[in-house]
C-alpha cells in the first residue's frame, strides 16, 4: 500500500538511515556497497564519455602526417623533419687588384717633365721662393704645389739639365721618368688630368 503522508514518508526515511547504526556488520556492509558503487562509477563513467579519444598514444597514430612516395602514394617512407646538414662554403680569394695597363709613353708627357725639370734647376741667389714655385705651377698638380711650397730653392742642388726624359713606368694614365742634371738624377711621376699632363712628386735618386 503507498505511502500517503509526509509522516510516514518520514518514518521510513528514519528506518533507513537508522539501519547501518542497529549493528556493526550493518555498517560494514553499507561500506562495501559504497566501495563498489565508487569503484563502478570510476570504471563505467570514462568508457561512457569518451575519455579513450584523449589517449596520447592513439591521438599521436591518428592526428600524425600520412608520408606519400614521390608519386604522392601511402607507402613512401616518412620525409625526414631534422635540421639540414650544413655544407661548407668554398672560401673565395680576394682577386688582387689590378695593376694599371702600361701603355708607350706620351711624348706629350716626356715634354712635361723636361719644362719642369728646367724650372726646378731655374734659380740663382736671388731667385725668391714665389718666382721659383711661380716657374714649376704650370707643370705641377695643385695638390703637389702645397708641399713644393714647403722646399727652399737655394738648397736644389742643380742649375741645369744634361739629358732628355727616359720613361722607366708608362701606363695609359700616369708616368714615371728619370731626368739628369749637373747636380742629381730626377725620378718625375706625373699623371694625366683634364687639362693635361702634371708633375706629382720628384725624388733625387742620385
Amino acid at each position: 500500500m503507498p505511502i500517503r503522508t509526509n509522516r510516514g514518508r518520514a518514518a521510513v526515511y528514519r528506518k533507513l538511515w537508522g539501519w547501518p547504526m542497529r549493528s556493526p556488520t550493518h555498517l560494514v556492509v553499507l561500506l562495501v556497497v559504497l566501495g563498489v558503487l565508487v569503484i563502478a562509477i570510476s570504471v563505467v563513467v570514462p568508457q561512457l564519455t569518451g575519455s579513450e579519444d584523449n589517449d596520447p598514444g592513439a591521438a599521436a597514430e591518428t592526428s600524425g602526417p600520412a608520408t606519400t612516395d614521390a608519386a604522392g602514394g601511402p607507402d613512401a617512407p616518412a620525409a625526414t623533419t631534422g635540421a639540414p646538414a650544413s655544407t661548407s662554403l668554398p672560401t673565395r680569394i680576394p682577386s688582387p687588384p689590378q695593376r694599371p695597363s702600361s701603355a708607350e709613353p706620351e711624348p706629350a708627357a716626356l715634354d712635361v717633365a723636361e719644362q719642369w725639370a728646367r724650372a726646378w734647376v731655374d734659380h740663382s741667389e736671388d731667385t725668391t721662393s714665389e718666382a721659383w714655385l711661380a716657374g714649376l705651377e704650370p707643370f705641377t698638380d695643385p695638390e703637389y704645389m702645397v708641399e713644393l711650397a714647403t722646399v727652399d730653392p737655394q738648397n736644389v742642388p742643380s742649375t741645369e739639365v744634361t739629358g732628355p726624359a727616359e720613361a722607366t713606368e708608362s701606363f695609359t694614365n700616369s708616368l714615371t721618368v728619370t731626368l739628369p742634371t749637373d747636380g742629381a738624377t730626377l725620378s718625375i711621376t706625373l699623371i694625366s688630368t683634364p687639362d693635361g699632363w702634371r708633375v706629382t712628386s720628384y725624388e733625387e735618386v742620385t
